[in-house]
């Protein structure tokens, strides 16, 4: 059974959602199947993110913007500290340590405001209309994780471009390009997700923006992003530890630097991530249904 998805309009209106790809392109499978139900989730889970996608070509902008922070970042305070060296990093120059956390930190800020969109969804009444629909719960959530990803891409592309100017030594393996791809998807799901279960609780934009600015400067200075783990005082060695965004920055620093290495190990990185964005996203599907209570 068919349902219409809606997309909102740049003066506030809701008209139907014009899809990209057909789902008669998909192959035929008995309904009430499994692997129909399977295909069924993941159809409605990227129309959603199809849908998500959309906006960021009517408005570009929010993109260039969210880079400006990063760059000021790299500019100013990597290129003072790289001088004066502060920090220690080893046998790796602090630019070259730096721009990882720069990565993950961009990574971070994009996708922690990403639950004021639901706020605005639900103003704009095109929550209501998801949840009258037949489209799970978790497919809503995981589209809205994915198109997050979409976005930290972006911040990648800006992130390595300032890297190769700065002088950089980055790891232009393909394998380890796709590790980053990977990393940047997962670091987005995860912290859009979270994003999206402060929308649920707090229901206002103006609880909401000041709650995601109070989380992620002590994210982001809880974490390895500036100064390795080692340097720090014991108290905040235990916090770092159980910050997810060490372990995309850990990650990141061992697969987008030219002789890189993980503290903790690519596959532990994976899978902590991976198993914070699946509790994250099945607590936000549970809470979903709350924004407009």
């Amino acid at each position: 059974m068919k349902h219409q998805e809606y997309a909102a309009q740049p003066d506030g209106s809701v008209s139907p959602l014009r899809r990209s790809f057909s789902e008669a392109s998909i192959p035929f499978m008995p309904v009430g199947s499994t692997l129909y139900m399977v295909r069924q989730f993941f159809y409605k889970t990227f129309v959603i993110a199809e849908l998500e996608v959309r906006k960021l070509r009517h408005d570009p902008t929010e993109l260039l913007t969210r880079a400006l922070q990063p760059a000021l970042w790299m500019l100013i305070f990597g290129e003072v500290f790289s001088r004066i060296r502060a920090i220690p990093t080893g046998d790796v120059g602090y630019l070259d340590f730096m721009a990882p956390g720069i990565l993950a930190q961009s990574v971070l800020f994009v996708a922690i405001f990403y639950g004021i969109a639901i706020i605005w969804e639900r103003d704009l009444g095109i929550i209501h209309k998801f949840l009258v629909s037949p489209t799970p719960r978790m497919a809503l959530v995981l589209g809205k994780a994915l198109s997050a990803g979409v976005r930290g891409l972006s911040q990648a592309v800006i992130i390595y471009g300032l890297s190769l100017i700065l002088g950089v030594h980055i790891n232009w393996n393909p394998v380890a390009l796709l590790g980053i791809l990977l990393f940047v998807f997962l670091g987005s799901a995860l912290f859009s997700t979270f994003s999206l279960i402060i929308a649920c609780i707090v229901k206002t934009r103006e609880r909401f923006m000041g709650i995601g600015q109070v989380m992620t400067m002590p994210l982001f200075f809880a974490s390895n992003a500036i100064y390795p783990i080692a340097i720090m005082p014991a108290w905040l060695k235990a916090i770092a530890h159980i910050n997810p965004l060490t372990y995309e920055v850990d990650a990141l620093r061992g697969l987008m630097l030219l002789g890189g290495t993980s503290v903790f190990g690519i596959g532990f990185d994976f899978v902590v991530l991976m198993a914070g964005t699946i509790l994250l996203a099945s607590i936000g599907a549970a809470l979903y249904p709350k924004v407009v209570a």
